[in-house]
């Protein structure tokens, strides 16, 4: 007999029964995106309607996604609103560039994320990890959403920067927050594609903050340069160092360089620490789900030093990480438009139309997923991953824009889950009352509270 309790069921807006007026989807998409989505949104495989800015198809289907982002990915641009989102802040980054800035920059740093590189950041980020730790021993209440931006910061700073960074690092830490609050805002005049020269007021707040952390970065790296042409062998072999090796004719300009910083900064810090925060909260409300994960990492650490390791030898560890990824990505929405119209199967893909792939909606779509809303890590546990199509299940998105540091990402959260919960347990409080909001990234509105505890492996 199965004694285990129904599945949690995290917080999520519940799909709209109807269609808000243009003025509501206006304030809607402001104020939080993941609100605005129907039932359709969750039931059907694709729907074309006219938005507000012109053509609009939400894209659902497996097969659909896989034609628009693998099959006929030469077809599709990265779409006008996400641009005018994205590109003042990260400029030619990777995840904004085209054409051939785009492929000459995957290729340049497509060498910096073999796995030997990501194997050599596993220590650090160990050592990062057990230090942050330590805050912890007094036990008390602490917002893990916060904790959680600043392990992996920590650990960004340790593996980008070997922990130099021009200036003052605190300060470089909170212009991080300041610059993805005020800059990675969806303006209104941006969903009806107004003219670039009408200034965007979400914008002109960040302006100022978006100087100074792009001088900071500018520093950083002439610094560094620095290093590498008077003391070569006593530079530390870090993501700075392994870009500017790839600076050149060839390769990147220091400017590209600079963007992909920026890049890194926003893709590779806010996103995991939005899921670990997420998987540390999912986990305190189902800790059924919480107690085989912690016996499974007593029982790797107590036998597996090396961190290289511990991301195959910890499936339900991993499998609760990618479960949090799935009710929460923290890259919601993909976007594209096609370059010329198209015709897949019955539908007509028109030209200059928003073609938008949201994880949010695919993640939770009632066709693709048993019980979508629940939290069960049992999905992706190894005798169930064949059962997830490719293209249902997008947390690093898909095709020749995949994201280059999934690996990187998923070996630094797996490292810091093993540590945190070998030593201390987090359980929510009664204001404990997280509400997803789209920003860049899929933020716990009002925190995560918790209280935190400590562990006792061999009771």
């Amino acid at each position: 007999m199965d004694t285990l309790p129904a599945p949690f069921v995290p917080p999520a807006p519940t799909p709209r029964k109807t269609p808000p007026s243009t003025l509501e989807m206006i304030r809607i998409v402001y104020r939080n995106p993941l609100e605005l989505w129907g039932e359709p949104s969750y039931n059907e495989p694709y729907i074309s309607v006219s938005g507000i800015g012109g053509p609009l198809v939400i894209a659902n289907d497996p097969a659909l996604i896989r034609h628009v982002l693998v099959d006929n990915a030469k077809n599709y641009r990265m779409a006008t609103v996400r641009q005018k989102i994205l590109r003042p802040i990260l400029r030619d980054g990777l995840l904004t560039a085209e054409g051939d800035v785009w492929k000459r920059s995957r290729k340049a740093m497509a060498p910096v994320f073999t796995p030997r590189h990501i194997f050599g950041f596993a220590r650090p980020m160990l050592e990062r990890s057990l230090a942050f730790a330590e805050r912890y021993e007094t036990g008390g209440t602490v917002d893990v959403a916060t904790d959680m931006t600043m392990l992996t910061y920590d650990i960004l700073a340790e593996t980008l920067f070997s922990g130099e960074i021009a200036g003052e690092p605190g300060s470089f830490a909170s212009q991080i927050d300041r610059l993805f609050e005020t800059m990675g805002r969806v303006d209104p005049l941006d969903l009806l594609r107004a003219p670039d020269w009408l200034p965007r007021l979400t914008r002109l707040r960040g302006r100022k903050t978006m100087a100074y952390f792009r001088k900071i970065v500018a520093d950083t790296i002439t610094m560094r340069s620095e290093r590498m042409k008077s003391a070569p062998d006593e530079v530390p072999e870090d993501f700075l160092t392994l870009l500017l090796r790839a600076e050149g004719p060839s390769g990147l300009t220091r400017g590209e360089i600079e963007d992909n910083i920026i890049t890194f900064i926003g893709a590779g810090h806010e996103t995991t620490a939005r899921a670990l925060g997420w998987t540390i909260y999912c986990l305190a409300e189902a800790p059924w789900e919480r107690e085989p994960i912690e016996r499974e990492i007593d029982a790797v650490l107590a036998r597996e030093p090396d961190p290289v390791k511990w991301l195959d030898a910890m499936p339900l560890t991993r499998a609760a990480f990618e479960e949090a990824l799935r009710l929460y990505p923290p890259a919601p929405s993909i976007n594209r438009e096609p370059i010329v119209p198209e015709q897949w199967r019955d539908l007509y893909i028109p030209p200059k139309a928003a073609v938008l792939i949201m994880p949010w909606t695919i993640h939770r779509h009632r066709k693709l997923w048993d019980r979508p809303d629940a939290f069960m890590p049992s999905r992706f546990h190894p005798e169930n991953r064949d059962r997830i199509d490719r293209y249902q299940y997008l947390p690093f998105g898909a095709g020749p824009r995949v994201c280059i540091g999934a690996s990187f990402a998923m070996q630094e959260a797996i490292i810091a889950l093993a540590v945190l919960m070998s030593k201390y347990r987090f359980n929510t409080t009664p204001e404990t009352r997280p509400w997803p909001v789209q920003k860049l990234t899929t933020q716990p509105e009002g925190g995560l509270p918790m209280t935190v505890e400590r562990r006792n492996p061999a009771a």
